[in-house]
């Protein structure tokens, strides 16, 4: 005899009293549901974690590097004698731009509940994918060339810096079009304080401008932090405000 529960005749069902609990193919579904439900949840905290790594690997960092123009041996120098910093900065970018795709998804997903700028979310998307990409290659030859500058002649060093630096403009071109869409995106009613729409726009300005670049950078680390809470504070966005009758 069984105490507090009986078992259907196909073990789909148990109930425990009077309450019903399921079991099976239907429950572990649910379930999936669930914790990919609290997943989501936390999805706009990458967009802190991405400040927060970028920040330190600048802090890390050995600065700029030499101008395309510079001379051989000054390359050479500045590589050999900061190779442990570029390692480290290398890896720590990498690590920050997973995580800043990782949280252009999920704002992705955030501004299409507006179905009239889900075209614009879609294409900031794409832009962060350019960015990263770019962002990885870069950084993969500065880091391949600090690890290995023992190993090559300064003339090689020279022309590898040249293509590092060059490799980053699809980063410029990048960081406009997702300070644009975004801006737009949320100027035109996504669920967002409209201040940070016009952010957006300064911050894309500021990477059209070569001078200002390095601005426009710490803009969209500040801004990417600010939204990533008010996502995480408020997951359905911003409450509609309800005019009283008769008002």
């Amino acid at each position: 005899m069984l105490r507090g529960g009986s078992i259907g005749l196909r073990g789909r069902i148990r109930t425990r009293g009077r309450e019903p609990i399921q079991v099976g193919p239907k429950a572990t579904s649910k379930k999936g549901e669930q914790m990919l439900d609290r997943y989501s949840r936390f999805a706009p905290l990458t967009g802190a974690a991405w400040a927060v790594l970028a920040v330190v690997a600048i802090v890390v960092g050995p600065g700029e590097t030499p101008e395309g123009d510079s001379r051989p041996f000054k390359v050479v120098h500045f590589y050999s004698s900061h190779t442990s910093e570029i390692e480290t900065a290398g890896i720590l970018f990498t690590i920050a731009f997973l995580a800043f795709l990782l949280f252009s998804g999920s704002l992705r997903a955030h501004l299409r509940r507006t179905p009239a700028v889900e075209p614009l979310a879609t294409l900031a998307l794409g832009a962060v994918v350019l960015m990263g990409g770019a962002a990885g290659i870069g950084g993969g030859i500065e880091f391949g060339l600090a690890h290995n500058i023992d190993h090559v002649t300064p003339q090689v060093a020279q022309a590898v810096n040249l293509v590092s630096r060059e490799v980053f403009l699809p980063v410029v071109v990048g960081g406009v079009i997702f300070g644009l869409c975004n801006g737009l995106a949320i100027l035109r009613g996504a669920l967002l304080p409209r201040w940070l729409g016009w952010v957006a726009i300064v911050m894309a300005i500021t990477f059209a401008v070569p001078p200002a670049i390095f601005v426009g950078f710490i803009l969209l680390l500040a801004w990417s932090l600010v939204v990533a809470v008010l996502m995480f504070l408020r997951p359905g966005g911003a409450e509609p405000s309800v005019v009283p009758v008769g008002a």
